[in-house]
């Protein structure tokens, strides 16, 4: 069988330093480009800087874990060989600058691929993958942290039973379904033909489906289609300690985390206060590049939690500005950039991650394992929409948590596709 050589591009590294191990029983090249960037990377604050520094050390660890050299090849336990390149294909006929660092990198792939070896570039640059396929080498994204969105779960099902059946979980507010496979968390829209229905929550220790909690007004807002009658059922329970909503703009995924998160810390004390935070991915100036404090600079970037604050005060009645005035004075409420949740212990929170879209694997994972006893995170965003220009929807954080978490039972799920805000808003959804 030809072994396969495995070229990575500095995007893999910076995206999984970990990614040289998950090649087993082939080889995998480094080409000394791709470490000259992480070199210059390795001192910058954000986590290009901590994956670069991750990236290397494992690279200086393998002397002692493996057998042999970065020269020659490491062996590892998987059957893999890691090695450094140093050669480039330098004379190529049309005009490839080698200036362009990814150009130097495509350039070792093209080298083996000249030897007669079986070459695979691995990039999660479309642009780069395109050049090299252009030269004839076969390209392909990394796959290791992805889940497909198109078949992501959904969270809520339906199902059709007899009437008699629906009254009955009516009656006694649950029903055996032993035969039904589910998710833990996982909602049911019961329906006979008859035309009675009922919506449930499955609980795989007793196989059966529970009521939902009963809801009255929730800070001046109620639940307009199924999707968020269940999300808002999340939200609320304090046994489901991550809790992901998934879907377009507008279909309310933030008003009800929100709305939820206010009723568990202002209303009921189950949690002292609310962490609200967004990935700062700029599409023009870094946060840096703001005047101001830190909170000065994150005022701009948290306008939308604001917003939906505003509007959540005003749904209450009475006098919004005083309402607003006594939520933020109160100390219970706290906007932080993702970038500074990391090393910090956040015990008896209700975390709320907006945009989490545009995060990593290793950055949601990070801020999951900041959650100290007692406190709960929901992860929202539309992984359609990814600022980040190495994510995509299968391989950003949202996407991976969901189908990493989807079979534990303190974890629960809804992708919500009605958009709530406006006519107008649900019209541009569709149309364009």
């Amino acid at each position: 069988m030809t072994i396969k050589n495995f070229v990575l591009d500095t995007n893999v590294l910076l995206h999984d330093p970990s990614a040289i191990t998950k090649f087993p029983r082939s080889n995998v090249i480094i080409p000394v480009a791709v470490l000259e960037e992480l070199d210059k990377m390795k001192r910058m604050p954000s986590d290009l800087g901590r994956n670069s520094r991750e990236t290397i050390r494992l690279l200086d660890s393998l002397k002692t874990t493996g057998t042999g050299n970065l020269h020659s090849g490491v062996k590892l336990e998987n059957g893999a060989t890691v090695r450094i390149q140093l050669e480039v294909k330098t004379d190529y006929k049309y005009n490839f600058a080698l200036t362009i660092n990814d150009n130097r990198i495509i350039m070792a792939a093209f080298l083996l691929l000249e030897e007669g070896q079986k070459v695979i570039f691995v990039s999660k640059d479309f642009a780069a993958r395109l050049k090299a396929e252009a030269l004839g080498i076969e390209a392909e994204d990394y796959e290791n942290l992805k889940y497909s969105y198109d078949e992501i779960y959904k969270g809520l099902k339906k199902i059709e039973m007899e009437k008699h059946e629906i009254d009955l979980f009516y009656k006694d507010s649950k029903l055996k379904l032993p035969k039904v496979e589910a998710y833990p968390n996982e909602y049911f829209v019961m329906t006979s033909p008859e035309h009675s229905s009922a919506v449930g929550k499955y609980d795989p220790a007793t196989q059966s489906v529970e009521a939902l909690l009963k809801l009255n007004n929730i800070w001046g807002i109620k639940p307009r289609n199924v999707e968020q009658r269940c999300s808002m059922d999340l939200l609320l329970r304090d046994e489901i300690k991550l809790v992901t909503l998934v879907g377009p703009a507008g279909t309310g995924k933030t008003l009800l985390a929100l709305a939820c998160g206010l009723r568990k810390v202002f209303d009921e004390g189950a949690y002292s206060r609310i962490l609200v935070s967004r990935p700062i991915v700029p599409l023009g100036r870094d946060i840096g590049y703001l005047p101001g404090t830190k909170e000065e600079k994150l005022f701009h970037w948290m306008q939308p939690i604001y917003d939906n604050l505003e509007f959540l005060c005003a749904s209450t009645g009475g006098d919004s500005n005083e309402t607003l005035k006594w939520v933020m004075e109160s100390k219970k409420i706290e906007m932080e950039a993702v970038t500074y949740i990391r090393g910090r212990s956040l015990p008896k929170m209700y975390i709320i991650v907006d945009e989490a879209q545009n995060l990593t694997p290793h950055e949601v994972k990070t801020i999951i394992s900041r959650a100290g006893e007692g406190t709960k995170v929901i992860l929202a965003g539309d992984p359609t929409q990814i600022d980040n220009p190495y994510l995509d929807k299968d391989s950003n954080g949202l996407s991976f948590a969901v189908g990493k978490f989807v079979n534990h039972k303190i974890y629960g799920h809804m992708f919500l596709d009605k958009t709530e805000r406006s006519e107008l808003a649900a019209l541009a959804a569709e149309v364009l």
